[in-house]
């Protein structure tokens, strides 16, 4: 997708965003419109849109997004008190940037149902 994906030019560094994890396959940066007080984003460097489009091929890297999580939570200091991991799939379920991602969302008590 490279150039038309906001996510793709922030993983390639030509778009700034304020990055908490990274590496060869992953990026976590601070999401720019917060919903709690640690929000951060969870993408994958790989071009992937959501859900619909996980091929098996994919899986590991999924599951290396869950580690990356528990990390950045720790970092963030959410991982004690509790955090939420939520992936949207389509516009219908608040998918804005068709580049799958995590959101990690912690620092203040969480409500069920979501949305």
């Amino acid at each position: 997708m490279g150039q038309s994906c906001i996510f793709c030019q922030i993983a390639e560094g030509s778009i700034k965003a304020d990055i908490v994890y990274e590496d060869d396959e992953i990026v976590a940066f601070k999401d720019i419109n917060p919903m709690a007080p640690v929000h951060v984003l969870i993408i994958p460097r790989v071009h992937i849109e959501n859900v619909n489009t996980v091929e098996e091929e994919h899986v590991p890297l999924l599951g290396k997004m869950f580690l990356v999580a528990k990390q950045v939570a720790q970092n963030m200091g959410v991982y004690d008190k509790g955090y939420r991991l939520v992936i949207n799939t389509r516009a219908m379920a608040g998918q804005s940037v068709f580049h799958i991602h995590m959101h990690l969302l912690g620092g203040r008590p969480m409500r069920w149902p979501p949305g």
